[in-house]
């Protein structure tokens, strides 16, 4: 079967949300590009009108255009294969796609088939996201994954000692996704389900909240991750660019946090609190 190429053109802070809406039209992989975000679907199930009222949808918010493309008929998981690399954090963690062969050289081995491409710890915030969890100690200690994408950081938690990671996301493919990396990884630590953190329930906190989003979110969410993170808890956050990093400190020390860590990547940050 053929394929259509959708070229966006726009701001890297609309790539997640563009993905989520592209895969509810059906489009099966995306690929993040110097120019935007490239997204691939079935040549009979590519409907232009749709793409035309989603251009419409967020116009007034970025500047966005798009490109149409037939591409012949090709085994869409050779090119995965040929193009996926594994990635190293810290000289500790490497995350690499089940067709990679173990390297017993990594304390940490994480096996991510991502269905959507993202999530995979090449984007900067990922990665910096599994380098925070690297210092500190997760030996039983109870995780909380917002907006768990392939389930990555929860799947390091538990390698890394946690006794449990309650992890979740808005979208389905996201949810399904993190559930078949957990079992890829031995995980079954890790639960994964459907939602917001309006629907975790009133159980015990956490000791570790871990929340890879994007600015909005996080500071209408940090007051609500405090209230659900134990004394002396910790919270990792990234999803941002290094210029919103004041604003998401502020919120956090007026919630009661304190900063002990950050890291920025390509204008990308990532911030450690402490729950005092």
């Amino acid at each position: 079967m053929n394929y259509i190429e959708l070229q966006l053109h726009l701001s890297p802070d609309y790539f997640d949300i563009l993905t989520a809406e592209l895969a509810e039209l059906g489009f099966e992989s995306f690929v993040e590009t110097d120019e935007g975000l490239n997204a691939y679907i079935v040549e009979s199930d590519f409907e232009e009108l749709a793409i035309q009222e989603l251009i419409e949808k967020y116009a007034a918010q970025t500047a966005i255009a798009y490109e149409v493309s037939s591409l012949e008929k090709r085994n869409w998981n050779a090119e995965w294969e040929r193009d996926y690399e594994p990635i190293e954090v810290a000289g500790q963690v490497r995350v690499r796609a089940s067709f990679h062969s173990l390297d017993a050289r990594f304390r940490y081995d994480i096996v991510i088939n991502p269905k959507m491409s993202f999530g995979t710890g090449h984007h900067e915030t990922t990665a910096m996201m599994l380098e925070q969890q690297l210092s500190l100690d997760f030996a039983g200690k109870t995780v909380l994954d917002v907006g768990s994408g392939t389930g990555i950081l929860a799947i390091l938690a538990v390698k890394m000692g946690a006794s449990a990671a309650l992890a979740f996301d808005i979208e389905e493919w996201a949810v399904e996704n993190a559930r078949e990396n957990a079992e890829l990884n031995d995980c079954s630590q890790v639960t994964v389900f459907q939602g917001t953190i309006a629907d975790v329930k009133a159980v015990e906190p956490f000791d570790i909240i871990l929340a890879n989003i994007n600015r909005n979110v996080l500071l209408a969410e940090i007051p609500t991750y405090t209230t659900r993170l134990m004394q002396n808890g910790y919270l990792i956050v990234s999803g941002f660019y290094d210029n919103d990093a004041p604003d998401i400190e502020q919120k956090a020390i007026e919630s009661g946090l304190t900063l002990i860590k950050q890291l920025t990547k390509n204008q990308w940050t990532s911030l450690a609190f402490i729950k005092r």
